[in-house]
């Protein structure tokens, strides 16, 4: 069975560009419209809006969308049911991390499975760790690279990599802004200080809870995904970032910066791999899950 219809309509679905989909398909953006047209044909529904400007799906892709995520992850459980006499698995696994994480931790992960397992195709897809948790929740991935929730979502399995600090960063040199003490902490000492944070996940959060503690709103320069750009941004010297340590370690702007020894410190960073608890029923899935060793 030719699959690769249901695999372009969801990588489509995901990215909502005709171009970016088409090159992670590997195929031509008008490849990747005749194969939505003929769908649609099939269907007798629209699947997408679409414009010269915007992509969207429409009710009717909505409930397809779902239909192909549940139809592909059968078939490879079915497929690798019928073909379990030849002991080697084969398919694909998506997985969902930072860019830190992709060279931090991938690579120690992965090397090893590749050997046993040189049939399974992996898809990595980097971005904003905030948003990894989601996507996996959302069946957009298959595993993500994310750090533990303070109370982790009914279904999700979750296995430690490391822990990490979370530390305040500020520029090298010494500026007006620049907390003098910041073992002792104040709020006329920190209310003027330009942030630089996360937009969204648990950074953001350990990171407002701090400055609710000393009793001060903080004053936002900038508000980013990924961790990275926060390095970049302090190391120019627009303000102070919070961010986990092992991103600081594995930046190559590391000495452009300085770790505030800021007290109280914030709390560490779990940082794991996390899977829908239903996934692992997928032969690929549990192998790759067992390969994980808790730490």
């Amino acid at each position: 069975m030719d699959m690769r219809p249901l695999k372009q309509f969801l990588t489509l679905a995901d990215t909502l560009h005709f171009g970016r989909a088409s090159e992670l398909c590997h195929v031509s953006p008008s490849t990747l419209s005749r194969t939505i047209r003929q769908l649609e044909q099939s269907l007798d529904a629209p699947l997408f809006v679409r414009d010269n400007r915007h992509v969207s799906l429409t009710r009717q892709g909505l409930a397809f969308q779902a239909y192909a995520r549940e139809a592909l992850t059968q078939w490879e459980m079915l497929r690798h049911t019928l073909s379990n006499q030849a002991g080697e698995l084969a398919g694909e696994i998506s997985i969902y991390c930072s860019v830190t994480a992709s060279y931090s931790f991938l690579y120690d992960l992965l090397s090893d499975f590749r050997l046993r397992h040189p049939r399974i195709e992996l898809k990595l897809h980097t971005g904003d760790p905030a948003e990894a948790m989601n996507r996996v929740l959302a069946g957009e991935e298959d595993m993500a690279i994310t750090p533990r929730p303070r109370s982790a979502p009914a279904g999700l399995a979750f296995k430690s990599l490391t822990r990490s600090p979370l530390v305040f960063i500020a520029p090298v040199e010494q500026t007006s802004w620049t907390p003098t003490t910041p073992t002792s902490p104040s709020a006329e000492q920190w209310r003027a200080v330009p942030m630089i944070l996360s937009e969204a996940g648990l950074s953001r959060e350990y990171a407002d809870t701090w400055f609710r503690a000393l009793g001060v709103a903080p004053t936002i320069y900038a508000q980013v995904a990924g961790h990275e750009a926060i390095v970049s941004m302090v190391g120019l010297g627009f303000g102070i970032g919070v961010v986990p340590k092992i991103v600081l370690d594995n930046s190559p702007l590391a000495e452009r910066v300085r770790v505030l020894p800021v007290k109280p410190e914030l709390p560490h960073y779990d940082v794991g791999l996390c899977v829908l608890n239903r996934q692992l029923k997928s032969p690929l899935i549990q192998a790759l899950w067992d390969e994980v060793k808790e730490r």
